[in-house]
């Protein structure tokens, strides 16, 4: 399918009770145009990156009785896997879009990638624009805005917690026009992902 935007319909998802009947329209609705946008991301984001980028798309299979709050995918240089890596998402709850660089709980060697940014944490607020948001935890909705966090006391509790994690990007909202073309929503996440590219490369690096 060519990609066309998203629907309120997608959002509204995230009401339908039931494991498997939001399964089912998570799997009708949402996927399709992750795997049309993966198509059309895939390429051009490995050309910012450097790295061939593989798309791999949420399935939720280790649930069997709540069913997802969010969905996503992810863009990581990894074919296997993406949740040990640095990796980009983009991905639903119901009252938000987002648009992510994800250093998450899973990666092995967390406390490298929480040095290499607080040594650069100058430059990723010179670089990083102000109103891109820093979430801690993906499985929550809540993040801050760049210009209102402290960046070196969130990369200190990333470093040493655990579960913390660090990623950042936009949250859009249902209603943004943005949404509802194809086309727009494949610029807005392509312009966010190369503003986003030069973090990655430092973490890579």
């Amino acid at each position: 399918m060519g990609f066309r935007g998203f629907s309120n319909k997608d959002f509204n998802t995230f009401q339908i009770r039931g494991l498997d009947n939001r399964m089912e329209a998570i799997q009708e609705r949402i996927q399709p145009k992750f795997k049309a946008i993966g198509e059309k991301l895939s390429d051009n984001l490995a050309e910012m990156t450097g790295q061939d980028m593989y798309v791999h798309i949420a399935q939720h299979a280790r649930r069997t009785v709540n069913p997802p709050n969010d969905t996503w995918m992810a863009f990581c240089h990894n074919k296997r896997g993406y949740k040990k890596h640095p990796h980009f998402q983009i991905g639903l709850f119901d009252d938000h879009l987002f648009i992510w660089l994800a250093y998450i709980y899973e990666l092995p060697d967390k406390q490298h990638f929480a040095e290499t940014f607080l040594n650069h944490k100058d430059n990723i607020k010179e670089s990083i624009p102000g109103d891109f948001v820093i979430s801690q935890d993906h499985m929550k909705k809540d993040a801050t805005a760049l210009s209102d966090i402290d960046l070196e006391k969130t990369l200190t509790r990333f470093k040493n917690v655990k579960k913390a994690e660090f990623l950042i990007g936009k949250h859009i909202d249902p209603a943004d026009s943005v949404l509802k073309s194809g086309k727009a929503f494949i610029d807005e996440a392509e312009e966010t992902f190369n503003k986003l590219t030069p973090l990655y490369k430092i973490s890579m690096n």
